[in-house]
């Protein structure tokens, strides 16, 4: 593979990354900020790439059911890892997961709140659907 573009750099990054989750700031060593946005926004055209925040990326794949583009992890899963790896807070269970696990309720939590220790001001969100945080002392 010829990695003369600055696209075909990305991409061949993205392809050979464990992660999950990409922002305009791991690309940074290659060009600056204006050619990654083109890039990146050619990776999505291309679905390559599926917007999931303001300059949060994720891997894609095109989903059996729809024929949509969407992303390879659940959207809880994605944000779990924007938190760790990019935001460098931490994960806690939430209230509602705590009274589930306590056998106080059968009510099963949804997935889209997340606790976090830390301070985060992302809003990650796809197709209509957006994850909420909960803030644990």
């Amino acid at each position: 593979m010829a990695l003369k573009t600055l696209k075909s750099k990305i991409q061949y990054r993205i392809s050979r990354s464990k992660d999950n989750v990409f922002v305009v700031k791991d690309f940074l060593d290659l060009s600056d900020h204006d050619q990654i946005g083109r890039a990146l926004r050619q990776l999505i055209k291309q679905k390559f790439l599926v917007k999931i925040g303001q300059g949060l990326y994720a891997k894609a794949r095109i989903s059996s059911l729809t024929g949509k583009c969407i992303p390879r992890e659940p959207l809880p899963d994605l944000a779990r890892e924007v938190i760790i790896n990019k935001c460098n807070a931490s994960v806690a269970y939430t209230k509602a997961e705590r009274l589930y696990n306590d056998n106080e309720t059968t009510q099963i939590p949804s997935g889209r709140v997340i606790a976090v220790k830390g301070r985060v001001k992302r809003k990650i969100y796809f197709n209509g659907k957006s994850i909420n945080f909960e803030k644990v002392v």
